[in-house]
């Protein structure tokens, strides 16, 4: 694991999976002296102060930022514009600005002009979650052998970019660098389509009149499980990546209804050959998944997670 950087304050604006596992995996690895943070809920900041896993819990966002060398919007993006706005005059000169929204684009776009001159902008996406949310949902080895994609505007600061980088690489995730756009679409494929799919598939189910909601959980076998899993993340969040990042997305669903349509076809036809070419094509895309060590090949009933190494002293 890399050397672990020293922040002497980060502020987390939000405490949930992503917010309250960056504090967990920081405070684990000794990557700050101090963690503040503040959540929009007041009985959310309650929870948070029982857990005991921060040093401070402050009711406004302006207050959280203050003499903060890392600020990280752990919210929904489509708040992140408003609030990079309200925290902008308290932020400290020097210090790095970054959050964990899915879609990078409108990042830029609503972030990028409250950012003071002397403050260093770098957005960043830790591609990992569960469907789980609060802020009892976090756990420190979430971000381990996932990816964390940054997407610094042009002419970032190189430093705080690798200093971010380090951060990110300390929490156990491999870092990579893209513009915003690309990342956008590589994750309306990999991440916001499948999502998109999920929630239709489990929509489709519950208006079903000849299967009763009760057979459906009942029989659930393992494909339709799966993507109640995915279905059950928060609303909040994917409303505002589908319309974050609608350009993106309409795009690959158009692709994705081609190939529906294709396989309509084949299926209509009784044609067995292209049925069977098209599933042995995307089993072994699968297979690449699980053989980089992006998921396993076991069976999905609560894996276990990989231990977050204690840093050397």
């Amino acid at each position: 694991m890399n050397a672990a950087p020293h922040f002497q304050r980060i502020a987390l604006i939000g405490f949930g999976l992503i917010g309250g596992s960056i504090a967990r995996g920081a405070r684990a690895q000794g990557l700050v002296s101090e963690i503040v943070t503040t959540a929009r809920s007041e009985k959310t900041r309650a929870r948070v102060a029982e857990l005991g896993i921060v040093d401070r819990v402050v009711a406004t966002n302006a207050e959280a930022v203050r003499d903060a060398d890392l600020v990280i919007l752990c919210i929904p993006v489509g708040a992140c514009g408003p609030v990079a706005a309200e925290i902008a005059p308290y932020l400290k000169k020097g210090a790095i600005v970054s959050d964990v929204g899915s879609v990078k684009g409108a990042i830029v776009r609503d972030m990028g002009p409250h950012i003071p001159d002397g403050v260093h902008f770098v957005p960043a996406h830790p591609v990992a979650g569960t469907e789980h949310s609060g802020p009892d949902s976090g756990f420190a080895e979430l971000f381990i052998n996932r990816w964390c994609i940054l997407t610094p505007p042009e002419g970032t600061d190189a430093g705080a970019v690798n200093r971010l980088r380090e951060f990110w690489a300390a929490l156990g995730a491999k870092v990579e660098i893209m513009t915003p756009d690309h990342h956008d679409l590589v994750l309306a494929i990999t991440s916001h389509l499948p999502h998109l799919i999920a929630y239709t598939i489990v929509g489709t189910a519950d208006e079903l009149a000849q299967v009763t909601s009760s057979e459906v959980i009942k029989f659930s076998a393992g494909g339709f499980r799966d993507f109640t899993r995915i279905a059950a993340s928060d609303p909040t969040m994917w409303r505002d990546v589908f319309l974050s990042n609608k350009d993106a997305v309409l795009e690959m669903l158009g692709t994705f209804n081609e190939d529906l349509s294709k396989l309509t076809r084949a299926i209509r036809r009784g044609d067995g050959e292209a049925l069977f070419e098209h599933f042995t094509r995307t089993r072994a895309i699968r297979r690449g998944i699980v053989e980089i060590g992006q998921d396993s090949a076991a069976p999905d009933f609560g894996r276990p997670h990989a231990n977050l190494e204690k840093k050397a002293e």
